[in-house]
């Protein structure tokens, strides 16, 4: 298909709202591709790239996708990627992607660019496949849209990068299936990586373990700010909070991103420092369960064994890597997606590509160690 590639702007709303619900319906949980308002917004900001695909003979905008940044922010996230289904067999997909891919990491803007993607089908998992994008993991019954969708992790990098990472000593042995994939898929060495015993759970808040909710973005997004003003600390990119949970004493601040529409959630920071809100984490997942958030997730270094070992005690599950995720003076941190899930895991729906196979069932080896008891037979 000849198609027009165009960035995005004010002008092109109407028509990409349209576009948006004819690929998705009326469940599509991401206001920033369905408010007028805030897709303006997001079209216009220096940090974003929006691209926009127009049919050259009828001059209709039928694809559409994004590239997400943020100020001091070398990563970015794949997004938004939208063909009509009147043209989803014009390879409109992969040229935008590879466009998008070109203008950012060809052009040396940024380090990596990562992308979740849906396994309703193979089609999108081909797609970021194709145009170099590699496989870091799976997260079960991650968004809500019109049904429980698992995504897919998967992750292009800029030339070096991958050879950059700085070695990690030792991690908790729970991690070791999701590791053994990477080096097996990615060809990434952990070789001198130790595998030990988890660290002991955190002591349990003393008294009371309420927490105080409080959902006003603007003051959450002010206060975050004042409390992490270098985004240095337990730091999760391209997640504004929108909630804080308060212990009661005021003591202990966990903030969060939490989607309504999706019904998930991302925990971004602890306050004053991620080891003492670690002891709180317990009373933080049950919280935001009862109020309805389904899925959970944190971005943790993989260098951190404490905290993986605070996340592992509470039942989350090591779902995806993403090696060389973040700049370290002259190298790159790996870090580890820990997610749980309120809900029944159901895979009957997914459908895997080949590469990405092996992560489910490191997902599900992770799964079984931490929710089946080990069975002793007595004679």
């Amino acid at each position: 298909m000849n198609a027009v590639i165009e960035r995005a702007g004010a002008a092109d709303v109407a028509e990409l709202r349209q576009l948006y619900y004819a690929v998705y319906g009326p469940h599509y949980p991401v206001a920033r591709y369905t408010d007028p308002a805030q897709m303006a917004a997001f079209a216009a900001s220096p940090d974003t790239l929006w691209l926009t695909a127009r049919c050259g003979r009828t001059g209709a905008l039928v694809g559409s996708a994004a590239i997400q940044g943020e100020p001091g922010s070398r990563l970015g996230r794949l997004e938004g990627l939208a063909v009509h289904p009147e043209h989803r067999a014009s390879g409109l997909a992969g040229t935008l992607t590879e466009e998008l891919c070109e203008r950012t990491l060809g052009e040396g803007r940024l380090d990596s660019v990562y992308a979740t993607v849906r396994t309703v089908s193979t089609g999108p998992q081909r797609v970021v496949s194709r145009h170099g994008f590699r496989p870091m993991g799976i997260m079960p019954n991650t968004v809500e849209c019109g049904g429980r969708e698992n995504l897919a992790l998967y992750a292009r990098y800029s030339a070096g990068v991958l050879q950059r990472r700085i070695p990690v000593p030792e991690v908790p042995a729970p991690l070791r299936p999701l590791l053994r994939t990477v080096e097996r898929t990615l060809g990434l060495d952990y070789g001198t990586t130790r595998y030990t015993a988890p660290a002991p759970a955190p002591a349990p808040p003393a008294g009371s373990a309420a927490l105080e909710v409080i959902e006003a973005p603007g003051f959450v997004r002010r206060r975050f700010t004042d409390r992490f003003p270098d985004s240095a600390r337990w730091f999760y990119p391209l997640h504004t909070p929108n909630t804080l949970l308060l212990s009661e004493d005021g003591r202990i601040e966990v903030y969060a991103c939490v989607s309504r529409a999706g019904s998930y959630g991302a925990l971004v920071a602890g306050h004053p420092e991620p080891a003492e809100a670690a002891g709180w984490l317990e009373p933080v997942t049950r919280t935001l369960f009862r109020a309805g958030v389904g899925y959970l997730e944190a971005l943790l270094p993989l260098a951190r064994h404490d905290l993986l070992s605070a996340f592992l005690a509470q039942g989350y599950i090591p779902s995806a890597l993403y090696p060389a995720m973040r700049p370290d003076g002259e190298g790159f941190q790996d870090y580890v997606v820990m997610s749980r899930t309120a809900e029944q895991i159901d895979f009957r729906a997914l459908v895997v590509e080949e590469p990405l196979r092996p992560y489910l069932d490191a997902y599900a080896s992770a799964w079984a160690s931490t929710y089946l008891p080990s069975l002793e037979v007595v004679s």
